[in-house]
């Protein structure tokens, strides 16, 4: 049975290889964003075309098409339920023909592994400039590992529901000092996420990559601490999981369960 392996290339953007199946999430390809910046970390160079690109929400920084259009390949698109007439009207019938709607509790298949939509605590529309509207979610991926993506999300009760799991891609910050007030989790949100779901491997992410502009000269403890401040409170309340903190670019392999 083959390894699986996350490569973190900042943000929520990850390669995620399990079963002979490469799934790329929520890819943001670009070094600028409106008045964001990439502020850390190389932008990111795919290894080859992905078998599936799993998209969370419709938040730009997420679900942002210029980097969608830079996918290689024509991988399978998985969207909140009603995306995917924004996908086609955005790129093309050809992207829109690619899409897999879910919404939480849906599955679907792609090559050797299960995806299945779940909850997230998120806001799902575009943004307050247009009424695009649609559900937030996460996913599980079920192959030789279970794997949680959590997309954009705050604490919800059913959280441990999705546990237990080999693999939890954990949110733990943002591209502001007010975000976490906005459904997201900070590092001890994210380390409570984690007692909840019970993960044998932990990795943080989405934090520290982008940041609006100028605003990292006055607060740059900002960008680095929420992956390693999670590591040490996930220390204390999860004791019994791995936590790894990938550098960006830097890939986790983990041996699937025996």
């Amino acid at each position: 049975m083959s390894d699986t392996t996350v490569t973190w290339w900042g943000h929520s953007t990850m390669w995620l290889a399990d079963s002979g199946v490469t799934l790329l999430t929520d890819p943001l390809l670009t070094d600028r964003l409106i008045h964001l910046r990439r502020m850390a970390g190389p932008t990111p160079v795919l290894p080859s075309a992905p078998d599936a690109v799993l998209l969370s929400h419709l938040h730009a920084d997420h679900f942002h098409l210029p980097s969608l259009k830079a996918v290689p390949g024509e991988p399978l698109l998985v969207v909140p339920r009603g995306a995917a007439g924004f996908v086609a009207k955005g790129l093309g019938r050809a992207y829109g023909d690619r899409c897999v709607e879910l919404v939480p509790g849906e599955e679907t298949r792609v090559g050797g592994v299960t995806v299945r939509a779940v909850p997230a605590a998120h806001d799902g529309g575009r943004g307050p400039w247009s009424r695009l509207r649609s559900v937030a979610m996460g996913f599980v991926v079920e192959g030789a590992t279970r794997t949680w993506y959590g997309g954009d999300t705050g604490l919800f009760d059913d959280m441990a529901s999705l546990g237990p799991l080999d693999l939890a891609l954990v949110p733990v910050g943002g591209w502001g000092p007010t975000l976490a007030a906005h459904g997201h989790l900070d590092a001890a949100d994210g380390a409570e996420a984690l007692r909840r779901v019970k993960a044998a491997w932990a990795v943080p992410v989405h934090y520290g990559t982008f940041w609006p502009a100028g605003l990292g000269r006055v607060r740059s403890h900002m960008f680095r601490e929420p992956g390693p401040e999670f590591a040490r409170l996930a220390a204390r309340t999860s004791p019994d999981t791995q936590v790894r903190v990938l550098t960006h670019g830097e890939t986790l392999t983990i041996e699937p369960p025996a």
